[in-house]
């Protein structure tokens, strides 16, 4: 069995982007991989709607299904979106938190799972897209669900090439990939702050964030400011 990555995160968060930019990464590395798509798309674009609530746990279970498959090779799996994904819209649109106890289950089987940050600007993409207002209370429910299951997972931020080093860092435990020439760990992608990467742009990148400036300071500063902690 292949390690499975769970890419998790609201809409218009770069997940599929993110999922064909690592698998890539990973074989210039000697490391195969592939990608698994995100069922529900398929599901939207065949029935020419968004699924009814009857419909949620069949779609669960078959994001699930080709994950696993896919694992079977025992190349590294990067899986766009899993089923918490599902039970998470779920539990938003019909008020129906059914799906969180197998969906959770599930999640345990991934090796590594990386939340997408919501610092990217929303694009409209058909059927699937409720708009940007919904993504705040998406991250919530998803890292609510998480820290209820005591599931880690890493935040992904930034842009571009920023984005997928991040991601590479949070891969290098599970993956054992190599440190690039000149960077360093303990700094976002390994590499360290460049010499006008100073606390204020970092404030300034997390105005977009559910909880401003968490993730990004803990990266900058020895410990995260008190007003961040969620005890």
């Amino acid at each position: 069995m292949g390690p499975i990555i769970a890419l998790l995160g609201a809409e218009s968060t770069g997940k599929t982007t993110l999922a064909l930019t690592l698998a890539r990464q990973l074989r210039t590395l000697g490391r195969e991989a592939t990608v698994v798509d995100e069922y529900l798309r398929e599901f939207c674009d065949a029935a020419g709607r968004t699924p009814h609530r009857g419909e949620q746990a069949s779609i669960a279970a078959e994001q699930a299904r080709r994950i696993e498959a896919a694992a079977q090779s025992g190349k590294v799996v990067l899986a766009d979106t899993t089923p918490l994904m599902t039970a998470v819209y779920s539990d938003f649109v019909f008020g129906d938190p059914s799906l969180y106890a197998s969906a959770l289950a599930w999640q345990r089987r991934c090796g590594c799972t990386l939340l997408m940050g919501i610092d990217l600007a929303w694009q409209a993409d058909g059927l699937q897209r409720d708009g940007p207002q919904v993504r705040a209370p998406i991250d919530a429910m998803v890292r609510g669900a998480l820290d209820s299951a005591g599931l880690p997972y890493a935040v992904v931020y930034g842009s571009g090439e920023a984005r997928t080093a991040a991601a590479l860092a949070a891969l290098r435990p599970l993956l054992g990939l190599p440190i690039a020439a000149g960077a360093t760990a303990g700094t976002p992608g390994g590499a360290a702050p460049a010499a006008d990467e100073t606390m204020p742009r970092w404030l300034s990148r997390c105005r977009e964030c559910l909880v401003p400036g968490c993730e990004h300071l803990q990266r900058l500063l020895p410990s995260p400011p008190r007003h961040h902690d969620r005890s």
